[in-house]
């Protein structure tokens, strides 16, 4: 065999790895919200292999993760009134949300540190993946905003309410991983391969 196919076999293995690992993440929820998302630590094995493999492999792990969850989740766009808002709800709560997770690579070579960039990558990753959230809550669920309240308002504040420690939690386990495996978490690797 080959070191190219050895590598993608490599890769292609370790991408699923993580996928099943945040798959079975999700469903240790330390706080599970009343109309959709929950505090966990989903989103930790994709943002690994973004760090550890590049843009490339981690974008691609976490949108396979993202169309996994979309297809055991599918009963949640079925409560979109239009086919559109079906569209955005597949676009913004599984797609884009989880794929912006395999950014967080893009940010290491920012930074002379490569923890503080593991950490900043992680953090924004997070916001990117919270603006999915947002715009999701704002844009197709208003409906289920209280009375008198404004849309955007209540979009922020029940997405914030689980994203803000998802994020937090994130960057938390990602600085401990970092000082203490740096060489799994930071290595040597070739750019977005």
């Amino acid at each position: 065999m080959n070191t190219d196919t050895s590598k993608k076999t490599f890769l292609l293995v370790e991408g699923a790895l993580m996928i099943a690992m945040a798959f079975v993440l999700s469903y240790i929820k330390l706080y599970d919200m009343p109309m959709g998302g929950s505090i966990t630590l989903e989103m930790i094995p994709l943002v690994i292999m973004g760090l550890r493999h590049g843009v490339k492999w981690g974008t691609f792990t976490a949108a396979v993760h993202g169309i996994i969850q979309l297809i055991l989740g599918f009963s949640n766009v079925m409560y979109c009134a239009t086919i559109p808002a079906m569209i955005g709800c597949v676009l913004l709560d599984y797609l884009f949300a989880f794929t912006v997770l395999g950014l967080a690579g893009l940010f290491l070579p920012l930074f002379k540190n490569k923890l503080i960039g593991a950490a900043v990558g992680t953090a924004i990753c997070g916001a990117l993946r919270f603006l999915c959230s947002f715009l999701s809550g704002w844009l197709l669920w208003g409906s289920y905003a209280p009375k008198g309240w404004s849309v955007a308002y209540y979009s922020l504040i029940y997405n914030g309410s689980y994203m803000l420690p998802n994020i937090i939690i994130g960057v938390i386990v990602i600085l401990i991983i970092g000082k203490t495996a740096p060489g799994f978490l930071f290595q040597k690797r070739e750019n977005d391969r």
